[in-house]
């Protein structure tokens, strides 16, 4: 193992350890300040925000841009104080940190004996949302975790989400979609991070007007098992709680080829992403390259 990942798998091994027992403001504040202090130094995670920003917010002077990339790094470092504490949250701490609305799509396609997939974007807090699922409506839901560099901390990452209750399948290896289909055969839940293809093979969709690559799985997903497949976006606002939606299911087209139907069932799904993140683009925490201008054709994804 490098310096470099002995020292990230430390870092976040003491957030999970020390963050997590501090009183609520004073991580509030902690993390704040480490925003704050990151937006200052305009490392290569925040200018690409705001190039990421600047294809959602078109127009947007370099004054706006900077004020959404400040907002942005706030609402991530939230993100991240909220996950480090997450574990030691209590049952109704976590029932009330999430309110969402139009529920019914989830509640009636599972009470229905289909199989649900819910897909999202990089929106404030997936893991809180995902907590949310398991402690308020006791529905357990399998889920698929990127391969970390060093090992050990992949090894924290399914660690923590297995102790909020998801079942975690690695992204590599080939055998996650056949466990997921298995799962949604089953009547079950599975949840997806769904706005950024790892594996350089997605599907092309126009998003913000411009090519970018979407994975193929929840809509494969859907048609392999005839699960519901829905769209799921989230946002903060001025409260403690998070907010979200559940969109309405997408349908998977009565004609055309497989590649058809994934393309266009893909491309719907892009557009309820992009609807969510239009309405709180600050909210959208995506700080690596993912439209196809930006891309290096020869490393894919970074």
């Amino acid at each position: 193992m490098s310096a470099a990942d002995r020292f990230a798998d430390a870092l976040y091994g003491l957030g999970w350890s020390t963050v997590k027992r501090l009183p609520e403001p004073v991580a509030v504040r902690l993390g704040r300040t480490i925003a704050d202090t990151a937006w200052k130094r305009r490392g290569k995670g925040v200018r690409r925000l705001e190039a990421n920003y600047a294809r959602v917010v078109p127009g947007a002077s370099p004054e706006r841009l900077a004020e959404l990339s400040r907002a942005g790094m706030r609402s991530y470092l939230r993100y991240w104080m909220e996950s480090f504490r997450l574990p030691a949250w209590s049952a109704e701490r976590v029932k009330a940190g999430f309110v969402p609305t139009d529920l019914h799509h989830l509640t009636d396609g599972l009470a229905a004996g289909r199989g649900v997939v819910l897909a999202l974007p990089h929106l404030a807090n997936w893991d809180l949302a995902g907590a949310w699922v398991t402690t308020k409506l006791r529905t357990p839901f399998t889920t698929v975790a990127e391969r970390l560099k060093p090992e050990s901390l992949y090894d924290r990452f399914v660690a923590y989400r297995e102790g909020l209750g998801m079942e975690v399948l690695p992204h590599s290896g080939g055998a996650a979609f056949g466990t997921l289909a298995r799962r949604l055969r089953d009547g079950g839940l599975v949840c997806l991070v769904a706005d950024r293809d790892l594996s350089a093979s997605g599907v092309e969709v126009d998003f913000f007007g411009e090519r970018a690559r979407m994975p193929a799985g929840p809509a494969l997903l859907a048609q392999h098992t005839g699960a519901l497949l829905l769209p799921v976006t989230l946002w903060y606002d001025d409260s403690p709680a998070m907010r979200g939606r559940v969109h309405p299911p997408i349908e998977v087209p009565g004609s055309g080829t497989r590649a058809e139907k994934t393309s266009v069932m893909t491309q719907a799904l892009a557009d309820a992403f992009a609807a969510g993140i239009a309405e709180h683009p600050e909210d959208w925490h995506m700080l690596q390259r993912l439209w196809l201008a930006d891309l290096d054709p020869a490393k894919g994804p970074s």
